[in-house]
Parts: structure tokens; sequence; C-alpha cells
């Protein structure tokens, strides 16, 4: 039944004229735009994992784990898939720099830092600052307050611990720690893939 009725709409399309043909495929595209746009604003109402959490510091942990702060900024989480270290010993910071055009950046100990930051003033610089990478700093930028205020509850939580990491270091100067090159290799080949 349903396939007669598909058989008889195309066939009466293939009697339409290329005008009336292009108005009934618009029609159908707009409707197919206004759909997906109603399920976003849909989907974008259902409230996330992180702000069912119970607290904020629980709350704070869930965003620490899924934005990847612990890849750069807890020694060996990376490397071990998140298996460790154990939490007690998150956010330190490391002593392994990434190198780039920008110089050789550290990923600071958060612990040590906003022990020592105001929670206003975290949330100012989290919105704010723009330093060099690989720091998502536009990730930050578009976070909501509420949730830097909750990493902030949560790391401040976990309690002052470790070394600071080592300072900058300029382009034309050699790191005198480990480092990862975070240059990208064989740009050409952009070209080339391009054609």
């Amino acid at each position: 039944m349903i396939a007669n009725r598909i058989n008889h709409i195309l066939a009466r399309m293939l009697q339409t004229s290329p005008r009336k043909l292009a108005a009934i495929f618009l029609a159908l595209c707009l409707s197919l735009l206004l759909a997906v746009v109603a399920c976003e604003r849909s989907s974008s109402q259902v409230p996330s994992r992180a702000a069912k959490m119970p607290t904020p510091e629980e709350r704070g942990k869930y965003l620490v784990v899924i934005g990847g702060c612990n890849d750069c900024h807890t020694p060996g989480y990376i490397e071990t898939d998140g298996k460790s270290p154990a939490e007690s010993e998150w956010l330190t910071g490391s002593p392994v720099g990434f190198r780039g055009p920008w110089g050789t950046t550290f990923p600071p100990n958060l612990r040590l830092f906003m022990n020592e930051t105001p929670e206003d003033d975290f949330v100012t610089i989290a919105k704010t600052r723009n330093q060099k990478p690989p720091m998502p700093w536009p990730s930050l930028h578009n976070m909501s307050e509420e949730d830097l205020r909750a990493i902030y509850r949560y790391v401040n939580s976990l309690g002052p611990k470790g070394q600071r990491a080592p300072e900058y270091v300029p382009p034309d100067q050699e790191p005198n720690f480990p480092y990862v090159v975070f240059t990208p290799q064989h740009l050409e080949r952009l070209g080339a893939a391009a054609h």
C-alpha cells in the first residue's frame, strides 16, 4: 500500500514542471531544516550529566575528567589511559613541556594555582586569559560560570600538593626539561591533498 502511494507520488512529480519541482524541493529542504532546529532546541534543554551532580565538587570532578584536564596537568595520567595515578595525585602539573613556534610551555600545578587564587579571580582568568598553546583557552572561555566555579571547588577540595611547573621557555632557548614537539610536519602535503 505504501509502495503504491510512493509510486503514485513519483509518477505525478515526473509530470510536474521543473519550476514546481524546485519549489517542492525547497519546501522539503526548509521542512528538514526546521525539524533539525527543533531537535537541537529540545536536546539542548536536556540537562547535562554535570548539571545533575549533587555537589559542585562532584560536578567539578566530572568536568575535569571529561575536559581532559588530567591529560596534561597530571603526570602519568594519559600514558596509563587514566588508570593512574590516584586521584590524590591529580592536577599537580608536569615537568614535561610542549614546544612549538611559541616556545615551550609547561602544564601548571592547578592545585597550587587555585589554592593561591580567589574563586572570582579564577573565573575571570578562565573567561578572559589567552596564553600560549596547547591550553584550550577558547574552551574555558565558553564554559558557564557555574561549571568554572565547580572546577575551582573540586580542585581546591584536593588541597595544595606538589611543586610548581617549570617556567615558560622562549622559542630561541632550549629547555632544561623534557618536552613534546608540538609542531606540525609536512604542511606542504595539505596543498597536495586539496588538489
